[in-house]
């Protein structure tokens, strides 16, 4: 168990953590989350031993193996899969000490070395970086790069895949979402909730949250308070609290207006005296109860140009790409006022290809590219952050684009993003990731477009920026086209999906839900398609008896199949009650009446009751995949054995 008591960190002259006790028991998933600079990222480093506790005591179990993704990598000569294998630690170690053994000719030595290798899956390590590799977007023709040829992002994808080799008994992950797209969030997601070990995530994905952990901590004001659930649970907990508090406060203020009047009155008075000294001790003696408030800074909107042109931009029969490679062909695609689209796909299909050439950055290898006479673009993409001047503050970025607006308006205006008062003022250069985004995100709001190109705009944004994003993207009145990872935000700005895929551009007739299904389906064609391949070279050459030992394990596997069957038919009805059940609760749960003082307990009791649905949920839903992809493979095995 992991144990912070009554704890202080201080980093500089700034008190991140005062007096806080938390307990994380072991197997624990728990996210932490509190707004940017509150001291998430220094309590993993107080974790790691990289700080010391300025008070209080930090319990951590003797032995432990802790796991962390670290968020710069060196560039390094080492293939990508080697990179990764470094993260198991004791592999690499029996590793060298088998070179060593074999260069002093020890059998004995060997012997045991080798044992140890196999009890820690060690002849397994390979394939199991490769998996890793695979599963976060990387190709097989990438596994043997060096980690030197990657971006920054796809070296931050490596770190990930180390810190998950890892064989770990507590993962500290901070925001392991940043870089990914949606399908490698999909299989990450699936990896973390059947993750065996204690789990500290810091994310600003409320969709990742709600799937992956079982306890909110949450940082505010130097205290960090733990709710049982995920993160919609802990929305609604913190409601709760948060009006019980207010109420309080408001009785509080009451009293306290009363013992003053009553002092005013009688402090003068010889016969009231006394009364009026006993009311001063009970006011000195008070607690007093802080008014309950969520602080939110950002409240911004997208505004879009007067004029609007129908369509606003087509291509018609166009191919995409690059010099020499087509990435997209034969792509018809015409944008209308007000559509709202969500585009779908593998990495690497071609996403970021087709955002970049409806903004123009790329020419048409081949087709036509028709814009209306009103088109006004407003693009968004990580990169932009890079085109920032670095020497330029805020304000300064906004008066090259407005000069003849008055620098009150525009202070006004980059207020609403979250640059208050001396912060318009400061160079780019010291902003953070998040804070280069959301003045990114000013300038496009400040040109008005009636066409939205969003490429991933929720990287290093936290929960409430996210929030206030939704919110803006929500009530933006022209075009949206939208690439992201953040389930949430596409959830809840687009309207249609298009999936980009084999290089086609094509709608599609599902939810985000329908997608992963999709992907899932895909990918397991793929696996079995290369799974043939290799078992044809392999059959060229059988003999004998390989034939009739091939026969004997597809008999046994027929033998399986019957009962693995029943069994995930089981677990698939279990599963349907269990989200009818989730399903009746919510409805409860929606009910205004059960946030009242009267029915805290039966909130309480209904809050529980929910996070033990969920988890038993995530738990027969993970027997149930896990179930269904032995039957596929038996299934697959018995097609495949000629």
């Amino acid at each position: 168990m992991i144990e912070l008591i009554q704890l202080s960190l201080q980093r500089g002259k700034n008190l991140l953590l005062e007096r806080v006790d938390l307990r994380v028991h072991p197997g624990q998933k728990v996210g932490l989350i509190g707004a940017n600079g509150c001291g998430k990222s220094s309590l993993f480093q107080l974790l790691l031993s990289g700080l010391h506790v300025d008070g209080g005591d930090l319990r951590i179990p003797a032995g432990w193996q802790i796991a962390h993704m670290a968020q710069e990598v060196a560039v390094l000569d080492r293939s990508a899969v080697d990179y990764v294998l470094d993260g198991d630690a004791e592999l690499r170690q029996l590793q060298q000490a088998i070179s060593v053994a074999e260069q002093s000719d020890d059998p004995a030595r060997l012997g045991e070395l080798h044992a140890q290798l196999d009890n820690i899956g060690g002849y397994s390590a390979d394939a199991r970086a490769r998996q890793l590799l695979h599963g976060l977007g990387f190709s097989d023709a990438e596994l043997g790069r060096p980690v030197a040829d990657f971006s920054g992002g796809w070296r931050i994808r490596l770190n990930l895949a180390q810190a998950l080799m890892c064989r770990s008994d507590l993962l500290l992950l901070d925001e392991p979402t940043n870089h990914l797209d949606l399908d490698a969030t999909l299989w990450l997601e699936q990896w973390l909730i059947s993750y065996p070990g204690t789990l500290m995530l810091i994310s600003h994905d409320r969709d990742f949250l709600d799937r992956v952990v079982t306890h909110i901590a949450h940082l505010e004001q130097r205290q960090l308070t733990l709710y049982r659930g995920n993160y919609s649970a802990f929305e609604r907990a913190r409601a709760e609290r948060l009006a019980q508090q207010q109420s309080a406060f408001q009785k509080q203020q009451q009293r306290v207006a009363e013992i003053e009047s009553f002092v005013r009155r009688f402090k003068a008075k010889a016969s009231k005296a006394k009364q009026a000294q006993s009311r001063i001790k009970e006011l000195e003696r008070m607690e007093l109860i802080a008014p309950a408030h969520v602080d939110s800074p950002f409240s911004f909107r997208f505004s879009a140009a007067d004029k609007v042109s129908t369509p606003l931009l087509s291509l018609r029969h166009a191919a995409l790409g690059y010099a020499g490679a087509t990435v997209i062909d034969s792509c018809t695609l015409s944008l209308q006022p007000d559509q709202r689209i969500g585009l779908l796909g593998p990495n690497g299909a071609g996403k970021s290809t087709l955002i970049k050439t409806l903004m123009g950055e790329l020419a048409l290898l081949s087709g036509e590219r028709n814009e209306g006479a009103n088109l006004r673009v407003g693009y968004f993409a990580q990169h932009q952050l890079e085109a920032l001047d670095l020497d330029a503050s805020p304000l300064l970025h906004l008066q090259r684009m407005a000069p003849n607006v008055s620098d009150q308006q525009l202070r006004d205006f980059v207020g609403s993003f979250g640059f208050h008062g001396d912060d318009a003022l400061d160079p780019v250069r010291h902003f953070s990731g998040g804070e280069k985004a959301r003045l990114a995100l000013a300038l496009i709001a400040w040109q008005k477009p009636n066409l939205l190109l969003m490429d991933e705009p929720t990287n290093h944004l936290d929960l409430e920026v996210r929030h206030a994003l939704t919110l803006a993207l929500q009530g933006f009145p022209g075009t949206l086209i939208l690439v992201s990872h953040d389930r949430h935000l596409l959830r809840n700005c687009v309207d249609e999906f298009l999936l980009v895929c084999d290089g086609q551009v094509q709608p599609f007739d599902g939810d985000l839900d329908d997608y992963a299904r999709w992907l899932s389906e895909r990918n397991r064609q793929l696996d079995a398609a290369s799974a043939s391949d290799n078992g044809e070279e392999q059959r060229q050459g059988e003999s004998a008896q390989a034939r009739k030992e091939r026969k004997r394990q597809d008999a046994e596997r027929r033998k399986q199949l019957s009962p693995l069957r029943k069994r995930v038919t089981t677990l698939e009805s279990r599963l349907d009650q269990l989200h009818q059940q989730q399903s009746a609760l919510e409805q409860r749960l929606a009910d205004s009446a059960l946030y009242s003082d009267e029915q805290k307990h039966t909130l309480r009791q209904l809050l529980d009751e929910q996070t033990r649905l969920s988890r038993e949920a995530e738990q027969v839903e993970e027997q149930w995949l896990a179930g269904c992809e032995e039957l596929e493979l038996l299934e697959a095995a018995l097609k495949e054995s000629p």
